[in-house]
């Protein structure tokens, strides 16, 4: 028998009380409740930005609209963001991000099943959506005269989604095949879900995004009508609009449409700061591979929590020096030169509200052990502690840095994506703007300190991937399966 769930509908008692349960368990291990009185009006004057073309508003009811004018073509990207990913999963309900995220596209009360990707097709527009480890976010690209028909879907399976037993039971198994061909079969990511639960003790960035397999086996529709109703809420989300349109025009469709949603009380998240490392960490993954593999990671500090505000610039600079194409000292030295490496590779992420871990990762060349690879990578570390970088070099690195995201920036879609996602992490989305002038400052010196100061054994976590004799039947099911709403 089908059993749907809509907000406001009447539930038994079993139903109740299991979601009373689930609400009582996701306080006590991540959330603390805001003041119990929601503030009664949220909006705010609009700010005009000329310099970067931006335009914001807020809502009464606490939605953010940000709009960034884009006259080169007829075009818009709507982009809505919701402040809720895996960092906010307690353990037991790992996946419900993204599991979400595929059933906002199965109906509401309005619509039915995949009703919505329909009417944006016959419109002429393309739509998808991503879970991440702090948002999940949906977007619609269309004609620039179409964008009102985003807002009314979007606002319309804001509040109104409609959860359908059959629609789920169908859904949870492409999110479980889903896991199977991009991690179980995956033996590089797999390894590397294994490092971050291992690198990452209290910081609930050691949960995977889509989940571990046992949760999303265990999971329940009552789980995900919980979720829903706890985050989707115009009080906790930011509309992006960035393309060919004027911001009176957005902030007054945005008031048609979203006005009249109610805003609700939103948890807030417990800290959960990742506690300190006092010693090296080593793991070793033993699955189904051709060649073994490397991930070894510091823990570094990001925009939000450094102690100097220039240490994350520094940190993706260096991050260039090693792994900037083929002039980097990775490839010239690792792969040319010394030929311990087949690929190698270095990793941080600047933007995100956690403490963050900066990776390398590689595969040793044919005759070379993973032992010679990290060995190899700590040596080039040694050479950046000990010597700056040159100025021709460190010319280089910043032009090319700053030209990889200038380039970024000139797509109007990953304009918008960038404004979101600052916006919704909590960092302001200015410091995404400024982020060329502040890379250009960025002196050889910095470089030097960063690695002296991070790079340390104390706070390194070592994953080695063991490759296991890869048997027929495995074979034959690595690469199956569908990703799709």
């Amino acid at each position: 028998m089908t059993l749907l769930i809509k907000t406001g509908q009447k539930m038994n008692k079993k139903c109740l009380f299991s979601i009373l349960l689930l609400l009582l368990a996701v306080l006590l291990s991540a959330c603390a409740t805001q003041n119990s009185v929601i503030p009664a009006n949220f909006a705010k004057p609009v700010k005009h930005y000329p310099q970067y073309q931006l335009h914001e508003k807020t809502l009464a009811n606490g939605l953010k609209i940000i709009v960034k004018e884009d006259h080169r073509a007829p075009v818009v990207v709507s982009q809505i963001w919701y402040r809720v990913g895996s960092s906010y999963e307690a353990n037991g309900l790992t996946g419900l991000s993204h599991v979400l995220e595929h059933m906002m596209f199965k109906g509401t009360e309005n619509l039915g099943p995949n009703e919505f990707s329909k009417i944006i097709a016959a419109n002429g527009g393309r739509e998808n959506a991503f879970t991440g480890r702090d948002y999940t976010a949906y977007f619609q690209t269309m004609e620039r005269n179409r964008f009102p028909v985003s807002f009314r879907l979007e606002a319309d399976r804001m509040r109104n989604l409609v959860l359908d037993a059959e629609e789920f039971a169908k859904e949870i198994k492409v999110v479980m095949e889903e896991r199977r061909m991009r991690t179980e079969d995956n033996p590089q990511r797999l390894t590397f879900e294994q490092f971050n639960a291992a690198a990452y003790v209290n910081s609930p960035y050691n949960i995977p995004v889509i989940g571990w397999m046992q949760d999303l086996e265990s999971m329940s529709i009552e789980d995900l009508q919980t979720w829903y109703e706890y985050w989707y809420a115009p009080n906790n989300a930011t509309l992006v609009v960035a393309g060919d349109v004027t911001p009176e025009e957005i902030f007054a469709e945005a008031e048609k449409h979203f006005a009249s949603i109610k805003p609700t009380r939103v948890p807030v998240p417990k800290p959960q700061k990742e506690i300190a490392q006092i010693g090296e960490r080593r793991i070793m993954v033993k699955a189904p591979a051709q060649v073994p593999y490397l991930i070894m990671g510091y823990k570094v500090p990001t925009i939000i929590n450094a102690k100097e505000k220039w240490e994350p610039y520094a940190l993706d600079v260096l991050a260039s020096v090693l792994d900037g194409g083929s002039s980097a000292r990775f490839s010239e030295e690792l792969i040319r030169v010394k030929q311990v490496a087949t690929s190698v590779g270095a990793g941080y992420d600047a933007f995100t509200p956690r403490q963050e871990i900066y990776t390398f990762s590689g595969t040793p060349a044919q005759g070379k052990t993973v032992q010679e690879l990290e060995a190899a990578i700590k040596e080039e570390l040694e050479k950046l502690k000990n010597k700056p970088v040159t100025a021709k070099e460190l010319s280089r690195v910043k032009a090319q840095t700053v030209a990889g995201k200038v380039y970024q920036k000139d797509s109007v879609f990953y304009s918008a994506m960038t404004i979101g996602m600052l916006e919704t992490i909590g960092i302001n989305w200015q410091l995404g703007e400024e982020y060329e002038n502040n890379i250009k400052k960025v002196t050889a010196a910095q470089v030097q300190e960063v690695a002296k100061r991070y790079f340390i054994d104390d706070t390194l976590t070592v994953a080695v991937l063991d490759p296991q004799e890869i048997t027929q039947s495995r074979v034959s099911n690595v690469g199956g399966g569908r990703h799709a709403r």
